[in-house]
Formats: C-alpha cells, structure tokens, sequence
C-alpha cells in the first residue's frame, strides 16, 4: 500500500478552501497509507465537523507541524524554517507527497495544489496586482536578495520558483486563469488545472425564492470588494425602480476596522442585511432564498463561492476578469464597471425572457461544478497518483 503523505496548513479563518483536502482526505483515508501533516492539528476535526465531512481519525496519522498555539498573525521565516525541516522528515517515509496549501518544499518531488495568488514569492504577488514586478532594483533590495538566495544554500532551502520550474515537480492551478498568470510570470511548468470542489448539493427541494433577493457569501474581508456589492445593487434599485435587498453572509469580524464600516453601512441602509455566518443547512437556505448573487473581487483565483451560486440556482454577476467569470463563463453577466454591473441587475429584473435564458445557461453551467462531477474529477486524479 502507498505511504501519501499530505500537507493542509488549516491556519486561516475556515472558508472553501478547506473543502479541498477534507475532500481528498475523505476518499484517500481508504485506499493508502495515509499521513496527514497540520500546522494545527484540531483544525482537521474543526473543519470536518463544520462541514459534516465524514472522515475516520483511526484510519490516518496526524502530525502536528507547528508549535502549540501557533498562530498565522506571529508566523515568522524562523517557523517557516521549521515547517519546512518537518515537512522534510516526514517525507522521506512516503511515496507520494501532496500539497494542498500551495508550493511547497518537501525535499523530493511533489504534487502541489495551487489555493490562492498569494503563496509566498512576493515578485509573483506584485505581478499579479500590478502585472508587471514594481520592486526596485536598489542597491539595499539587490543586498537583501543576494543574502536571501545564500541563506536559502546553507539550509538547502528552494525557492518557489525552483519548484514550479523543475519539470518532476507537479503543480495544479486552480483555474486556467491562475495557470496562464503563473506561465506568464515563470515560463512553461508541468501543470494541470484542477478546479477545487464545489460540495453543495442542490437536493432538489421545492423552494420559495424571493424575486427581489441579492445574497453574497464568503470571508468578509477587503480584498472581496463588499462595498462595490452594496453599491452595484443601489445603482440597481434606482435603475430599475426595485426594492432590491442585499444579505451578506460572514463573519463580520475577521477585520474589525472592515466590519465596522459594514455595520455603519448596513444601520443607515435597511436593505443591507448582515446575516453572519452559514454553514451546513443553514447556509444551503440562505442561498436557496435569493435568485441573484454578486461577486467583486477580480484577482479571484477561482471563487468557490460562484461554483456555489451556479450550484444552489442561482443567477450570479462577475467581474470580467479573474477566476470568477471562469467559473460562469458567460459575458452576458460579466461587467467591468459597477455601472454596467447594475444594468445588467436592472435588466435581469425587467426583462422575464431574458431572465429565463440567463438562468437557463446558469443551470447548465452549474452541472461542471456539481458535487458527483467533482468527485468523478478528485476519483480519477487520485487513482492515477496512487497506480503511477
């Protein structure tokens, strides 16, 4: 039987991306030896149990990686160090190592799931946003590089762009989007795109949506652009002459200084609810309430939240650009300004056939990114990685 081991870091607020290795952990628990290495080893059953995830804790290892009472607001180089010097040990008893949390250095050849833009190499993160590398070449910056690059040597540390770029290394984007910026940024890789899971399942109940229902769900954080949401659906409610609503579903307080300004917000306008968080039965009837869904963010990487909203009947409006209009691939309900983005609202609401045929292409979309298409995807992957 294989030795596997996988790495999650379950360090951050739980969102969809814990749906990922929960997902792989579920099926891989049963066809290998399976170990699975955590910064924090309670976030596994936290994050099972939120999701209602079956998984069997006797039927795999678990190694914590990070100190007790690790924290990703103290993380520091020395504890990535000392990450990496783990992940390191524990890899030479496995024959095949999986990342699930981005690039990472196991010392041997690897698979590497790519979860978000932000994995760790800084001039790829300027690209990104900038599309172009803005740091300067100063004497200071090209000292700093220099030092880095030698450190890296003496404690046979490899950079993320040594990694991608040896071709016995296996790194799977997240969308063909996020695979096109990372080729742009570091030349031709060995890649293939591998959507995450969308786990929701439209169970096919009988529901009452309410017509005039806008939902958002997700991390409540600045890079999501909720305030652009709450300004797309007033643009709406004055184009269209609707009493549109607005319900944002999240934690309020994964930044305070944010979440206050949501507050202030959602107290002067009625029509902006603030529901918190949703999870499991809850969150399937709050999505299933509305008929239109918004998203903002345009560096999304691939945005589960959309594959959801397509999954749970949704009609949802992306930007025209990053993962997100991926996942819908439909310029009809694409925008590039919240202007247009609230025309399209407003149409959607005035006009029944055109309605019909926007929610028509949705429903058909929605079978990519349905659970059993997912979990045929995950299937085949994992057969081929345990038989090679």
């Amino acid at each position: 039987m294989k030795k596997v081991l996988l790495y999650y870091n379950f360090s951050f607020s739980f969102g969809g991306g814990e749906l990922l290795p929960l997902s792989f952990i579920a099926e891989l628990q049963n066809a290998c030896d399976l170990s699975i290495a955590l910064d924090k080893a309670d976030g596994l059953r936290q994050a099972a149990d939120l999701y209602g995830i079956p998984i069997a804790p006797s039927a795999f290892q678990v190694e914590q990686i990070m100190p007790d009472g690790y924290s990703i607001r103290r993380h520091s180089a020395y504890l990535s160090l000392h990450r990496t010097r783990k992940l390191k040990k524990l890899a030479r008893k496995a024959d095949i190592c999986i990342s699930l949390s981005n690039i990472t250095d196991f010392g041997k050849p690897a698979h590497h799931f790519i979860n978000m833009l932000a994995f760790g190499d800084d001039t790829f993160t300027d690209f990104v946003r900038n599309g172009k590398q803005t740091r300067k070449k100063t004497l200071p910056t090209i000292c700093r590089s220099v030092t880095k690059k030698l450190l890296r040597t003496i404690l046979g540390l490899r950079e993320k762009r040594q990694i991608i770029r040896d071709p016995r290394e296996h790194v799977y984007p997240n969308s063909r989007f996020v695979e096109q910026l990372m080729t742009s940024f570091y030349g031709p890789f060995n890649s293939t795109v591998f959507y995450p899971p969308t786990l929701f399942a439209d169970r096919g109940l009988s529901v009452q949506r309410d017509p005039l229902k806008v939902v958002c769900i997700g991390r409540i954080v600045r890079e999501k652009r909720i305030t652009d949401i709450i300004d797309i659906v007033r643009r709406a409610r004055v184009l269209s002459n609707q009493d549109l609503t607005l319900h944002i579903a999240g934690r309020i307080d994964q930044t305070p200084s944010y979440g206050e300004l949501l507050r202030t917000i959602s107290a002067q306008e009625s029509w902006v609810v603030l529901t918190g968080t949703r999870y499991g039965k809850e969150k399937e009837e709050f999505l299933t309430s509305g008929t239109y869904a918004i998203h903002a963010e345009r560096d999304e990487a691939f945005g589960i939240s959309i594959a959801e909203y397509l999954a749970a009947g949704l009609i949802p409006i992306v930007p025209d650009e990053g993962g997100s209009c991926e996942v819908v691939n439909n310029p009809t309900l694409s925008y590039s300004t919240n202007e247009e983005a609230a025309r399209i609202l407003a149409h959607l609401l005035a006009d029944e056939d055109f309605r019909a045929q926007q929610q028509a292409a949705c429903v058909s979309r929605a079978k990519v990114f349905s659970r059993d298409a997912y979990l045929d995807r995950q299937h085949e992957l994992l057969r081929g990685l345990l038989s090679n």
